[in-house]
C-alpha cells in the first residue's frame, strides 16, 4: 500500500485492486470462451469484474463487520454454485468455476489490505489460464517415471526442510541443518532439472540450458550433478560442456556480486577475472561444439541421485568443521584460512566477507587477489569433484576447468608482481 494517503484513498485502492483482479481474470475467461454461443456462458469479463468488486468490498468491511463480509462471500459462492451446477453435471470443464472462486478469494484479499499479493495472484492465475495448451502438452509428454521423480523431489524440497532447525550445532557450531539441507535441495534440484530439460530439449541442449541457469546459483552443485551423470551410463554427451559453462557463468556472477557488494574492489578484480571469463567461455563453447549431435531426448537415467548428493553434503559438513577448527587454532590467520575455505565451497560468502571489511583493513588490489584465490580454491574443489565422480569420462571437463585455473593462476601471479609495496 502507498503510505501517506487519506483513509478513503486507501480504501479505494483496495476495492479497485479487487475490481482489477476480477476484470483481468474475466478478460481471459471471456476471450477463451468467446466461441460459445450467446446465453451459454455463465460468466465473462462483466461477471468476473463484479465478483471482484463485491469480494473486495467484503474484504474491506471484514475487519469491522466479519459477519456481513462472510455473508457477501457466501452469497457470491452460492450464486456461482447454482450457475455452474448444470455444466459440472454435464462433465464440462471445471476451470471457469474454480477461476471464479479464486477471483473471490483474491479480491477479498485485496479488500482486506494485501493489495500486492492479490494482484500478483491474479497475474499468476491469468498465466496459468493462458498457458492451457502448453501445460496440457507438457503433461501429455510425462510418463510414470517423471511423476515419481516429481514426488521424490517434492519430499526433499518441501516436506523435510520446514522441520529442520535453523541454528548452529555440532563441533565448533559449524553445522546448520537447514542450510546443509539446502545443499541437498540444490544438488538434487539441478539433477532433476537436468533430467527434465534433457527429456524435453534433448540431451545436448537440455544439459547446456541446465548448466547455464544452474551456474547462476551454484556452479559447484551443477558440477557435481553433471559429473555424476557423466560417470554413469546415463550421459547424453554434453556434460563436459555443461561443467565448463557452469563455471564460466559463475565467473560472471561473481563479477556482478563484487560490483554490488564490494564496489571498491571491482576494477582490480575485473582485471584479474576478465581473462578467466574469456578462457572459460571459450572452453565451454569448444566442448559444446564437440558434443554428440543427439536427436530426441536423452535416455531416462536416474532423475534424482540421492547417494552422490548425500556424499557431497557430508563433504561440505566436514569442510565446515575444518574451517572452524582453523579459526579456533590460529586466530587471525585462521580467519584467512576460513575465508579461503569458504571461497572453495561458497564464493559468495567470501565476497560478502570482503565487502564487510573496513577500507583500512585491506587494499583493493590485495582484496581482489584474495577473492581470486578463493575462486581458484573453489575451482580446485570442482576439478576434484569432476575427477572423482566422472572418472576417466571427465577428462574433457577437467581440461576445461584446468585451462580456467591456469588463466586465473597467471592473473594472480601478475597481479601479485604488480602489487604496490
Amino acid at each position: 500500500m502507498i503510505t501517506g494517503l487519506e483513509p478513503w484513498a486507501q480504501d479505494a485502492i483496495r476495492v479497485g485492486a479487487g475490481l482489477i483482479a476480477g476484470a483481468l481474470i474475466g478478460l481471459e475467461r471471456g476471450f477463451n470462451l468467446r466461441g460459445q454461443r450467446d446465453g451459454t456462458r455463465v460468466a465473462g469479463i462483466r461477471t468476473f469484474s463484479l465478483l471482484g468488486f463485491a469480494s473486495a468490498i467484503a474484504g474491506l468491511i471484514g475487519h469491522a463487520q466479519p459477519i456481513a463480509a462472510g455473508a457477501i462471500v457466501a452469497g457470491a459462492l452460492a450464486i456461482l454454485a447454482i450457475a455452474y451446477a448444470p455444466k459440472l453435471k454435464a462433465k464440462s470443464d471445471a476451470t471457469s468455476p474454480i477461476a471464479a472462486v479464486t477471483t473471490v478469494s483474491l479480491a477479498f484479499l485485496a479488500g482486506y489490505g494485501a493489495v500486492g499479493m492479490a494482484l500478483a495472484g491474479a497475474a499468476v492465475v491469468i498465466l496459468l489460464l493462458a498457458l492451457k495448451d502448453e501445460l496440457h502438452n507438457f503433461v501429455d509428454r510425462l510418463d510414470e517415471r517423471d511423476i515419481k521423480a516429481f514426488a521424490r523431489f517434492a519430499v526433499i524440497a518441501l516436506a523435510i526442510l520446514p522441520f529442520l532447525p535453523d541454528h548452529p550445532f555440532g563441533p565448533f557450531d559449524a553445522w546448520n541443518a537447514a542450510k546443509l539441507w539446502w545443499v541437498m535441495i540444490l544438488v538434487t534440484g539441478f539433477s532433476f532439472a537436468g533430467y527434465i530439460a534433457n527429456r524435453f530439449f534433448g540431451a545436448r541442449h537440455g544439459t547446456v540450458v541446465t548448466a547455464i541457469i544452474g551456474g547462476a546459483y551454484s556452479s559447484t552443485a551443477v558440477t557435481q550433478s553433471l559429473a555424476q551423470r557423466l560417470g554413469s551410463d546415463e550421459a547424453g554427451g554434453a556434460e563436459p560442456a555443461g561443467i565448463a559453462l557452469a563455471s564460466a557463468v559463475m565467473y560472471l556472477r561473481v563479477l556482478l556480486l563484487v560490483a554490488l557488494l564490494a564496489t571498491r574492489v571491482f576494477i582490480d578484480f575485473a582485471v584479474v577475472i576478465t581473462p578467466v571469463v574469456i578462457v572459460g567461455l571459450a572452453a565451454g563453447w569448444w566442448l559444446y561444439r564437440k558434443a554428440p549431435m543427439v536427436e530426441g531426448p536423452a535416455p531416462p537415467g536416474n532423475p534424482i541421485a540421492l547417494v552422490p548428493a548425500l556424499a557431497f553434503l557430508l563433504f561440505l559438513a566436514g569442510a565446515a568443521v575444518a574451517a572452524r577448527w582453523a579459526q579456533s587454532q590460529f586466530g587471525q590467520e585462521g580467519i584467512a584460512v576460513l575465508i579461503l575455505l569458504m571461497g572453495s565451497l561458497d564464493v559468495d560468502a567470501a565476497i560478502i566477507t570482503v565487502g564487510g571489511l573496513p577500507q583500512a583493513a585491506i587494499s583493493p588490489p590485495l582484496a581482489a587477489l584474495a577473492l581470486g584465490g578463493t575462486i581458484l580454491a573453489n575451482m580446485s574443489v570442482k576439478l576434484g569433484i569432476t575427477l572423482a565422480y566422472a572418472r576417466g569420462k571427465g577428462i574433457g571437463a577437467a581440461l576445461a576447468l584446468g585451462a580456467s585455473m591456469a588463466a586465473l593462476t597467471t592473473s594472480l601471479v601478475f597481479g601479485w608482481l604488480w602489487l604496490p609495496e
